[in-house]
């Protein structure tokens, strides 16, 4: 190509790669993979290495991250917090090496794994942490304190009182990432890409209860000042940043050779999928600090560390159909029924389109070739469409005006992204809202399934949830393949249901926004269901952590004629509907209390949600990652990293069957020490 055409091509990635930025950093949204954006930013780097007369200041490749928004207060890095050099191969890993080892004789690395989240710097002063910032442009971020005081993990203050600085990244764990997109999905918002993107929009968050839970959590790798300390590695930093009390990846080696660094590639190449949480890519450092500072930085990044970035891993196949469901709380959902493809290791035939706005944006339609990734290593969900392959017939995809379930009009509300059907007879709706009653985490009615309670409407014995309570042996025997046996044993766990606690019932009947936690605050705090029924927007939003948000919701439930007779009728069929848990503020004499607690590896007798609520009924506060503040791992089969962890900091490690055996004789006694 000519200089003249070069030329052109620099301006036009710059505005490309601006816009792609923008969406990343500033908006929480990005426009194109990871992968794409790589591409083209080093495609940039070459024009302008070849062309030096076109580098303006301006230019991305002379900028680290984005933009500050104007939500939040400007915070100066008087250290700039500087971006990492990405490479794609393992020749590229060579280079540096050699690079390194040209100024180095026989350098010692440490490999880490890239955490896919979002750049944080937090200060300490006298030991009280007192900032919070993002990176930013990497010399000035966003002040976001008060929401980083959110997050669990963070020590609000340090065992001693140094004024330090130490930077590391937020991130979202994939189980988290999936809840909240399920969540967004049946509010009707706009679902995150990826966990890195719900991480750094959560943070970002003006209403920091809305912070605290999305329930993020961090890694911190580096303490910006290293005089602070005494310390002459990368690995020292990790130490004591783990007997400060802040966590840190565990996952962390060091390496000698080459050799070293490729099979510790190799070995999270194929472990990535089993972590957590999600990482991108392995960093490269070199371990002496003063042989970091002898190495120096250019104006982004530093010499002395890259970053290895994992190649996408996505295949193609075509999408068949679009088929569209509605949920409990009225939003239709479309998902993509495609050719099935194997995908990071599953054979996927689904993947959800999230929303109308998702499937205009990418233009897809049924018939086309689209390219498949795994959000999270986890949701499958469609990159792109392979436009080449388009055939000529295709037609634009119609989004639906009729709900598939009832055939009501579909509605926009408010400024929501998703379509609602506002039809509260939807029999789809009632349905999924009787699944949501029954399920494990409400009122835990086993046999109560989807399959069940298809059965019993189609027979038109349940039409809400106080039906369920009015079944008897004689309506179970009429369900085709039910036999005595399975209508007794189901009979049975319905009972055994109306002795439930108030919040497992006020968590059941699916209000919007109120979740399991926000149902056991809300019973704990009221007692009793009319109380809760009865309470003001002003008694609700009183509970701290419940917002306006969910006060809303509760208040305009609760304000219905038809709501008023279903609890009126859940008091006649028996139903329990007061508060028999646990003291939430006086419970210091529990076996566990003032105890964090993490689990780890496969429980054989209990599912996780259940050993978590023994934990909270002992007292306990469960906590997702092991670190100098916690008190007690409990370790099931086949534990790992956590475990480790848990051994090297002498944190008392007990089975599944020692929690089980925590008796009320050492609840009275005070015989049990976590510590």
């Amino acid at each position: 190509m000519s200089k003249e055409t070069d030329y052109i091509l620099i301006k036009e990635l710059r505005e490309e790669l601006d816009k792609y930025a923008k969406a990343y950093y500033e908006d929480d949204k990005p426009l194109v993979e990871d992968y794409i954006y790589d591409e083209k930013y080093h495609k940039l780097v070459e024009l302008e290495e070849k062309y030096p007369e076109y580098i303006t200041e301006d230019s991305i490749t002379k900028r680290v991250g984005g933009n500050i928004k104007n939500n939040f207060t400007k915070v100066e890095h008087e250290i700039p917090m500087l971006s990492l050099g990405d490479i794609f191969s393992k020749e590229e890993v060579a280079e540096f090496d050699k690079k390194i080892r040209e100024k180095i004789k026989n350098p010692e690395y440490v490999c880490e794994l890239k955490i896919d989240g979002l750049a944080i710097s937090l200060k300490y002063e006298n030991g009280k942490f007192i900032e919070g910032s993002t990176r930013g442009d990497g010399k000035i971020g966003e002040n976001i304190t008060t929401n980083l005081k959110q997050i669990k993990d963070i020590p609000k203050s340090l065992d001693k009182p140094l004024n330090i600085e130490v930077r590391g990244e937020c991130y979202m764990s994939k189980k988290a990432f999936v809840n909240i997109n399920k969540l967004q999905e049946e509010q009707g918002n706009s679902t995150f890409a990826n966990p890195r993107n719900a991480a750094a929009g959560s943070l970002r968050q003006l209403d920091p209860k809305v912070t605290k839970q999305r329930k993020l959590s961090t890694f911190l790798y580096y303490i910006a000042d290293y005089d602070v300390l005494d310390r002459t590695t990368q690995v020292n930093n990790l130490e004591m940043l783990t007997n400060l009390g802040f966590s840190v990846d565990s996952h962390y080696k060091i390496c000698h050779s080459i050799d070293e660094i490729y099979a510790y590639i190799d070995e999270f190449t194929e472990k990535r999928k089993e972590l957590p949480y999600e990482i991108d890519g392995i960093v490269i450092k070199v371990n002496d600090i003063k042989m970091q500072d002898e190495l120096g930085t250019t104006v982004k990044v530093p010499k002395w560390a890259i970053a290895y970035k994992f190649p996408p891993e996505e295949e193609e196949t075509k999408v068949l159909n679009i088929e569209w469901t509605v949920g409990r709380t009225g939003v239709v959902t479309p998902t993509a029924v495609m050719e099935p493809v194997k995908l990071a290791g599953t054979v996927v035939k689904r993947a959800s389109l999230h929303n109308p706005d998702y499937i205009k944006a990418k233009d897809i339609r049924v018939g086309d070739i689209v390219t498949l990734h795994k959000a999270g290593d986890i949701i499958p969900e469609v990159n792109n469409v392979v436009l080449s392959k388009r055939s000529e017939n295709s037609k634009e995809y119609e989004i639906p005006t009729k709900c598939p379930a009832c055939n009501s009009e579909l509605t926009h509300l408010n400024d929501e992204v998703a379509l609602r059907c506002l039809n509260p007879m939807c029999n789809a709706q009632i349905k999924e809202g009787l699944i949501h009653f029954s399920s494990r985490n409400a009122m835990n009615i086993t046999g109560l399934g989807p399959s069940m309670i298809d059965k019993l409407y189609e027979k038109k014995l349940v039409h809400d949830v106080a039906d369920i309570y009015k079944l008897n042996i004689e309506d179970l025997l009429e369900i085709d393949k039910v036999k005595e046996k399975t209508a007794l044993n189901l009979l049975t766990s319905i009972t055994n249901s109306k002795d439930n606690s108030l919040e497992k019932v006020l968590f059941g009947l699916g209000i919007n926004h109120v979740g399991s936690k926000a149902a056991q605050l809300l019973a704990f705090h009221f007692k009793t269901m009319t109380n809760i029924a009865e309470a003001t927007k002003e008694e609700i939003v009183a509970i701290d952590t419940i917002g306006e948000t969910i006060a809303d919701s509760l208040v305009a439930y609760f304000s219905k004629e038809e709501v008023k007779a279903l609890i009126d009728e859940l008091i006649d069929v028996g139903v329990n509907l007061t508060y028999l848990g646990v003291d939430l503020e006086s419970n210091d004499n529990l076996p566990l209390s003032n105890q964090n607690v993490v689990l780890t590896g496969k429980l054989e007798h209990l599912t996780r949600n259940e050993a978590k609520e023994l934990i909270v009924s002992l007292g306990g506060n469960v906590t997702s990652s092991v670190s100098k503040k916690t008190n007690l791992v409990v370790a099931g089969k086949d534990a790992g990293s956590k475990l480790t962890k848990a051994n090297e900091l002498n944190i008392k490690v007990i089975s599944e069957e020692e929690l089980l055996n925590i008796s009320k004789k050492e609840l009275e006694d005070g015989t049990f020490n976590g510590e």
